[in-house]
């Protein structure tokens, strides 16, 4: 098998947790991939890259790192890393300089009207559209148990302003799901084709690397292959 980068660092989106990567990591593990699912607590975009950069410190050599919907907006300061070899955005928010989450909404709405503040700062989707808006091609039994379990995520994470996106720098993924009525999927594929980004299109709800964990592990595992492939090339040439 052609050498390539080893170590995967995964970062999960707003109202949800690690848990939802259960199945990308496993395939990952299986395939011979040091997995690390960062946990986060969404409760401010500082604290959030704070969790992610310990996850790649702790890895030992260069590192994809992934991330879903919020955790795009994560992985888009956090690729900044020395360690961090390529991005891989799944279904996420692949920022510009002076941009949010919250901008990219305003822009082009997403479908859901579901999104909801509460008197402390924090925004839920409504339990009762849950599914449909944010899970709807996963079992429903696991969906409505997301609904019930969802992490709440604070203003400060969903408006804070992008300032040095790595993507102009690292080499890119982006997978588009097509049905996703949490993040307009004409503004994902904006996002992808400004960060030139190789994209693939799936039928998918916003939970994309639920939904298609095997399409989601294939796209990292090109990553973690071309992106050792092209150290490899700035090695030679610095040589």
């Amino acid at each position: 098998m052609t050498q390539q980068i080893k170590n995967v660092v995964l970062v999960h989106g707003a109202f949800a947790d690690g848990s939802g990567w259960l199945a990308v990591a496993k395939i990952l593990q299986a395939d011979g991939y040091k997995v690390s699912v960062v946990q986060h607590p969404e409760t401010s975009y500082a604290e959030d890259q704070k969790y992610t950069k310990a996850a790649i410190d702790a890895m030992d050599g260069p590192v994809v790192l992934v991330g879903h919907s919020y955790g795009g907006s994560v992985i888009t300061e956090a690729g900044n890393h020395p360690k961090v070899a390529a991005l891989v955005y799944i279904a996420a928010f692949a920022l510009d300089a002076g941009e949010s989450c919250a901008t990219i909404e305003q822009d082009l709405p997403q479908a859901s009207k579901a999104f909801k503040p509460d008197s402390n700062g924090n925004w839920w989707i409504d339990p009762e559209h849950f599914v449909a808006d944010f899970a709807a091609d996963i079992p429903r039994a696991d969906a409505e148990f997301m609904a019930i379990s969802q992490v709440p995520i604070s203003t400060d994470a969903f408006t804070h302003k992008v300032t040095s996106p790595a993507w102009k720098t690292k080499p890119t993924w982006y997978m588009v799901a097509t049905a996703d009525r949490s993040i307009n999927p004409d503004q994902e594929r904006m996002m992808a084709r400004r960060a030139k980004a190789k994209t693939i299109e799936v039928d998918s709800s916003h939970v994309a690397y639920m939904s298609h964990p095997k399409e989601t592990v294939k796209m990292i595992e090109e990553a973690a292959a071309n992106a050792y492939a092209n150290q490899g090339h700035r090695v030679a040439a610095r040589g």
